[in-house]
């Protein structure tokens, strides 16, 4: 990119309001969101999902950043204050709280339009050019610089960040059309029956839930949504649908800038996925590059020692093979494999851990079994207790996905006060 592209980006970031909307609750991960809202949910052995599209803010250089809370969102709340409270009010940057206070309706956010009207007197306040609409809830890796560039460049009044997806994963997001200039043709908001691309049979263009608006033009269409009867208030199934046919809505393709093919994003929605997306970063190269010294994953994170291996006996030996392991971990004469492991975990003699996802602050007993699982924060495993071994036993204590992953919550051992997640 030439130098002069690179002003031009910076001028229009620094002009441009983000909005995370992070008030869901994500009732597809089952127990995972019992205490937490969706974008709160741990990721990636030091993160959680809310760091994804608040580390693309900063280093795509936007500076002003709402973040839109609603349910259980103490610990999301916490996260942000601990994690992302360096950028300095002097130069006009912050990442600030925005939860659902009634500050128009007396109602709470009862869509994703609504959630944005709602803090319409806020958003006049910061005066912003441009207003970026963003998930709170998906893992991936995103210059917006660009997409806000082409949405200034094509004269859009709105631009909708989007990806090509099989059909039956269509079914789950928006899905447009769009002519030979990009131009968003046609929307439905999770259709039966999505429509394919044009000479790809088996694809759909699916919405990222990221949006562009001019911030005039935005107004004016939360404003109109807001009175018109019987809206659900929402940017997916109502403000697209309303607004295709009278106004130049484009769609930005996200792709990796270097090799032109589809670019990393995952919607970690299920426990199925939420284990298998956690599963790839094990790999050698995997998609996800978290040590992307360029593009860094920014998170809050406790001072903890280094993790530590005891035990080099025949049958007790610390040791993980093709796994990661976050700080404060002792895997104490326990064997470890192909698994992730959050901070200040402790596996004890004689158990074997594989193909698991051990969230932060977890302790397995002496000779347990534990494979295809994902273990829930807080987690005190009993000693000998074997999980991934035997479907219907594991069904009637836990619960089992369709995909066979085992989610172990402190609730399903027996714990009954819960603290903070």
């Amino acid at each position: 990119m030439k130098l002069k592209s690179q002003r031009f980006i910076s001028r229009i970031t620094r002009d441009t309001l983000a909005l995370i909307l992070a008030g869901g609750r994500g009732s597809r991960l089952k127990q995972l969101t019992m205490w937490r809202a969706k974008p709160a949910v741990p990721f990636g052995g030091k993160f959680r999902i809310i760091d994804f599209p608040l580390s693309n803010c900063i280093n795509s250089g936007i500076r002003q950043v709402g973040v839109l809370t609603q349910y259980k969102a103490h610990s999301l709340i916490q996260h942000v204050q601990k994690g992302w409270g360096f950028l300095r009010g002097e130069f006009g940057e912050f990442v600030e709280i925005l939860p659902a206070q009634q500050r128009i309706e007396t109602s709470w956010y009862e869509g994703t339009a609504d959630a944005v009207y709602q803090n319409l007197d806020i958003i006049r306040r910061h005066n912003p050019e441009y207003v970026m609409i963003l998930a709170g809830d998906h893992v991936y890796k995103m210059d917006y610089g660009q997409m806000i560039a082409y949405h200034v460049e094509s004269g859009a009044d709105m631009t909708v960040g989007c990806l090509e997806v099989d059909l039956k994963t269509a079914q789950s997001f928006g899905v447009m059309a769009i002519d030979g200039d990009g131009q968003v043709t046609d929307f439905a908001e999770k259709p039966e029956e999505p429509a394919p691309m044009p000479g790809k049979p088996g694809t759909a263009l699916a919405s990222m839930g990221i949006y562009v608006f001019n911030t005039a033009f935005l107004f004016e269409q939360l404003i109109r949504d807001a009175d018109m009867p019987g809206s659900s208030h929402d940017f997916g199934k109502d403000i697209i649908p309303a607004i295709i046919d009278r106004y130049r809505v484009m769609a930005f393709p996200f792709r990796d800038p270097e090799t032109g093919a589809q670019a990393y994003w995952r919607d970690v929605g299920t426990v199925d996925s939420y284990w298998a997306a956690n599963m790839e970063l094990i790999g050698v190269t995997p998609e996800l590059n978290l040590y992307d010294e360029y593009w860094p994953i920014w998170t809050y994170q406790e001072q903890l020692p280094p993790a530590k291996f005891v035990f080099d006996d025949d049958d007790r030996r610390g040791m993980a093979v093709d796994s990661m392991v976050s700080g404060g971990c002792i895997i104490s004469g326990a064997s470890l494999r192909h698994s992730l492991l959050f901070s200040n975990v402790r596996i004890d003699s004689f158990s074997s851990v594989e193909d698991a996802v051990i969230l932060p602050d977890v302790e397995i007993g002496s000779d347990c079994r534990i494979t295809k699982a994902v273990i829930d924060k807080g987690c005190r495993i009993p000693p000998g207790t074997v999980i991934g071994e035997d479907a219907a036993e594991d069904a009637r204590r836990f619960h089992v996905s369709p995909g066979g992953v085992v989610l172990v919550t402190p609730e399903m051992l027996g714990t009954s006060i819960r603290y903070v997640r």
